[in-house]
């Protein structure tokens, strides 16, 4: 596959408020983010989202 055809990504992590997170995901879908996957956080009371969009 050339470079040209190839799809290029961005990527971001963000904290997610266990109180707010659709707000916090709506908010990011707005542009164009993805989610890919929410995992648990450092601590254990927040989980972080890790989201794409094309580049």
């Amino acid at each position: 596959m050339s470079d040209t055809a190839r799809q290029k990504w961005e990527y971001a992590t963000i904290p997610l408020l266990i109180h707010n997170t659709k707000a916090i995901l709506d908010s990011w879908g707005v542009d164009g983010w993805e989610l890919v996957t929410v995992l648990p956080g450092p601590n254990g009371d927040q989980l972080v989202a890790y989201l794409k969009r094309p580049a």
